[in-house]
């Protein structure tokens, strides 16, 4: 088993590697505006072949050796990560990492069943997207249909499993949820469920973005404060996200993810690998370096592990602080890499 160096490994901007995004499946059930819209993947999009797609083992190796680089928390993203068969055994490998948080983000559709064996398993916690709680608004959305109680049931199968502290995650945009934002506040104030509000990004480029349909974070802060009162709380680590406001009540907190206004590119510490094994450095890059063949060809985990941290220590990425001022480029999808 690889150890766990002394020293973190900066990029050239002196960002530690701490977080990894795994994406363990290109599959959805659901066809989000935001991420995967049907227009781009269709019923003739063609997903990753079956043998392109990284085994347990594979995932497993891959993620030690993060771990050995400084890596503490391990996400399972996908596509949807609840598609991939026999998740369960996955997240028992993984939770044996000595030293990592092991969570997963998932749309919840599949949850209800799985909840109880994930946090056997020994996942610690969940993040589910929720966009709406009206019916119809959910099912425009999801472009899927699948209920939105069928989520909400999800939800608490995963609070009845205890995998807290839970959170829910809601992409707003402009005309389509963004009049649901108080009512998806009070349904979670008091439930012990951190709810936060992403702003519409241009990941990808087939989600259609415009800047005009991004809510500022700022702006959804003031709706929801005008009728739930709130006071910001400090961040609890530096390359948090979220920016975090509490109801003066004591009932819970809320948190804005702001890529778009307010850039946190200063503090990002996050790595994803694809579930074809591409190792990607920023979530709206244009490229990736793929580690399969690497895995696959026998070669040490020394090598493996030193070019991991080349990559990284090469790493510059800052494009939401450059958004203005970047032509556009072809990037690669989220569906691809996770959230």
């Amino acid at each position: 088993m690889s150890q766990r160096t002394a020293l973190p490994v900066l990029d050239r901007r002196h960002r530690p590697l701490r977080d990894l995004r795994v994406s363990v499946t290109d599959r959805c059930n659901f066809r989000c505006t935001y991420c995967m819209p049907r227009a781009a993947f269709g019923a003739g999009h063609a997903f990753l072949p079956r043998e392109q797609i990284l085994s347990f083992e594979e995932l497993e190796r891959t993620c030690r050796l993060f771990a050995s680089l400084g890596v503490t928390k391990i996400r399972l993203t996908g596509g949807e990560p609840l598609l991939r068969a026999d998740l369960p055994r996955l997240v028992e490998r993984l939770a044996t990492i000595d030293g990592v948080e092991l969570s997963l983000t998932t749309n919840g559709s599949l949850l209800e069943r799985l909840a109880q064996p994930l946090r056997d398993a020994g996942l610690s916690r969940i993040t589910v997207s929720l966009d709406s709680l009206d019916p119809d608004v959910f099912r425009t959305m999801s472009d899927s249909d699948v209920p939105v109680s069928q989520v909400l049931r999800g939800i608490e199968a995963a609070e009845r499993a205890g995998l807290r502290p839970l959170k829910v995650n809601t992409v707003v945009r402009r005309g389509v949820n963004d009049a649901g934002i108080v009512d998806l506040a009070r349904h979670f104030k008091g439930s012990g469920v951190v709810l936060r509000f992403i702003e519409f990004m241009d990941v990808g480029t087939t989600n259609r973005w415009q800047q005009s349909a991004v809510v500022p974070a700022a702006r959804i802060v003031e709706r929801i404060a005008a009728e739930l009162p709130l006071e910001p709380v400090p961040a609890a680590n530096p390359s948090d996200v979220a920016r975090r406001y509490r109801y003066l009540d004591g009932t819970g907190e809320i948190g804005v993810i702001a890529s778009v206004t307010e850039p946190f590119c200063g503090d990002c510490s996050r790595a994803r690998l694809s579930a074809d094994g591409h190792l990607y450095t920023c979530l709206f890059a244009t490229e990736g370096t793929d580690l399969r063949p690497l895995l696959r060809d026998g070669s040490p985990d020394e090598r493996l592990t030193a070019l991991i941290e080349s990559i990284w220590q090469a790493r510059t990425d800052r494009y939401s602080e450059l958004r203005a001022v970047t032509p556009p480029k072809r990037r690669i999808e989220m569906s691809y890499i996770g959230g």
